[in-house]
Order: structure tokens, then C-alpha cells, then sequence
């Protein structure tokens, strides 16, 4: 994580300075590194690789995950 993430790499302040949006980048690359991405050992994304997914993801598949988790304007008032 730390080499993929420049936020964990960098001396400076890089960082996020709240930790709610620290959890969700973290959370974001989670989904992208089992979901999105092709690891080159087996070929596939580990999500397939472990049968949980039939196919590779892409990153409008997760930003509809996102989209999906925001509360409506009206539920939100």
C-alpha cells in the first residue's frame, strides 16, 4: 500500500488532514486493488481470482458504488 500510495511515501505533509477522508482513500484503493486491478501472478483481479466476481471492474463501476452510498438530496434534508 505504502509504494501505491504516494500519501504513505511522501516526508511532507501529503497526508489527509482528517481522518474520515483518510479512511475512505483507503477504502477506495481496497476496492480498486481487489476489484479493479489485474494482479500479474494469476492474470485476473483477486476479487476473480477468488470467485467473488465474474469480471474485471472498472473505475466507473466503483464511482457508481460511491454514487449509490450517497444519501439522496431529499433524505438527506
Amino acid at each position: 500500500m505504502r509504494q501505491s500510495m504516494k500519501r504513505y511515501a511522501r516526508l511532507t505533509n501529503g497526508h489527509s488532514k482528517k481522518i474520515e477522508n483518510h479512511a475512505h482513500m483507503c477504502a477506495l484503493y481496497t476496492v480498486w486493488y481487489n476489484f479493479a486491478r489485474i494482479n500479474s501472478a494469476v492474470r485476473m483481479s483477486p476479487a476473480m481470482a477468488a470467485g467473488l466476481e465474474t469480471r474485471l471492474w472498472d473505475v466507473s463501476d466503483i464511482v457508481n458504488l460511491i454514487d449509490l452510498a450517497e444519501p439522496k438530496k431529499s433524505e438527506a434534508a
